[in-house]
């Protein structure tokens, strides 16, 4: 599975999603993810791809192409 699909998926279990994520949607306005649910996405990010995300690159994630953009950054 490759790494966009793999993010896609995690997101859409921890937020129990209903419909399609798209790589351009924004976790508050898109997805409404709250401040508990990007905790369980950072979380469950650095579980699978162990890596770590700081408190400060974690503010800085506002769509899934950034948070993508930043385990892209992590594990090469």
């Amino acid at each position: 599975m490759n790494l966009k699909k793999k993010v896609k998926k995690i997101i859409f279990n921890c937020l129990s999603c209903k419909k399609k994520i798209k790589s351009k949607d924004s976790f508050k306005n898109d997805l409404n993810a709250d401040s508990l649910d990007m905790i369980e996405i950072i979380m469950s990010i650095e579980e699978n791809f162990s890596i770590d995300i700081s408190d400060k690159e974690s503010s800085k994630i506002s769509t899934i192409k950034s948070l993508i953009h930043l385990i892209k950054k992590k594990i090469h």
